[in-house]
């Protein structure tokens, strides 16, 4: 019995089928590979943004809390502290890490636009960014006197007398009535910094931080990569009536808004975030970001192949205003 092959036609049929099935993984292949790629992106712009936004919220609303300590500022008269630290941060009247003998208000928040230097201690800082100091006590009472770390300064409270300590120099509390807190001095910015990925050095935006150290003074230390630009709108309750009556941009803040005790009831963060490697398939270019509503609001394009997105949030300030903690 003859046996016959496959006929010429037979095998061009089968060679189209074949090639339309292996396309189709291919293109099944890539695409997969792209929407992946776009999903680790996203995925790394919101960490990026809620790492930002979390971390100055749980700043920011502790500032203006001060424990048990009851009087209305702190002054010479009613708080004793160690001398500033030769690398201090301060903008402006009585605003170092601890108050000063001159006659306003101890400053709890304040904030400055830079062109690169700013509050005397910061310098490389990315121009026409925002810088924000905020000092306070954090929420944990410390009531075991072994949990004291040296390298820190912490207060303490007595209703109408307070007292800074460095952590090295503590020999106990003075009375049964007060309470131990840990004081935190931070100052945030942003930096450009170069790093190393996958064998490439890329020059990549950092949000950057000074925090108070008893050894190191003013310590700064590299926080969360990938913030590009950061902007604060503050609200202001300016006839007493614990309300917010007005929002002011960093710009429009004056020396007396700084120093009014609680008038600053809310703090709107806009933070632009950035991937930190480009993306050489992005087809986006001139690629636009508002950050903000306000008369003041910064509008800033980019030609790269960057991944950005843009987040904001209001943080109340529970510790400011006439009904304080």
């Amino acid at each position: 019995m003859g046996r016959s092959g496959f006929t010429l036609v037979e095998l061009l049929i089968s060679m189209f089928i074949g090639a339309l099935l292996l396309g189709g993984v291919v293109t099944a292949y890539v695409s997969m590979k792209v929407t992946t790629r776009d999903t680790m992106a996203i995925g790394e712009l919101q960490e990026v943004g809620r790492l930002t936004l979390t971390l100055l919220r749980r700043d920011l609303e502790q500032v203006g809390f001060w424990g048990t300590f009851y009087d209305k500022g702190l002054t010479t008269i009613n708080a004793t502290s160690p001398a500033n630290p030769t690398n201090d941060c301060f903008g402006g009247l009585n605003n170092g890490s601890f108050p000063n003998a001159v006659q306003t208000n101890f400053r709890s928040i304040y904030a400055e636009q830079t062109s690169g230097a700013a509050l005397d201690c910061i310098s490389g800082a990315r121009n026409n960014t925002e810088v924000l100091q905020l000092k306070f006590l954090e929420g944990r009472q410390i009531t075991n006197v072994n949990d004291v770390e040296e390298n820190r300064y912490y207060f303490i409270a007595q209703q109408e007398q307070g007292t800074f300590v460095a952590g090295d120099s503590f020999a106990g509390m003075p009375t049964n009535n007060s309470t131990l807190w840990p004081y935190s001095h931070h100052v945030y910015y942003i930096e450009e910094q170069q790093i190393q990925i996958n064998s490439k050095t890329i020059t990549t935006p950092i949000l950057m931080r000074r925090r108070l150290t008893v050894s190191g003074g003013m310590t700064k230390e590299a926080v969360i990569e990938g913030v590009e630009d950061i902007r604060y709108l503050f609200g202001l309750d300016t006839n007493g009536d614990s309300r917010v009556d007005t929002y002011r941009s960093t710009q429009d803040m004056t020396a007396g808004d700084w120093e009014r005790s609680g008038g600053i009831l809310t703090v709107q963060i806009i933070a632009l975030v950035r991937v930190l490697e480009a993306d050489a398939d992005l087809e986006l270019k001139s690629q636009t970001y508002t950050l903000g509503n306000d008369p003041d609001r910064r509008t800033l394009t980019f030609n790269d192949n960057y991944r950005r997105t843009v987040f904001s949030t209001t943080i109340q300030l529970y510790n400011m205003g006439i009904s304080t903690w």
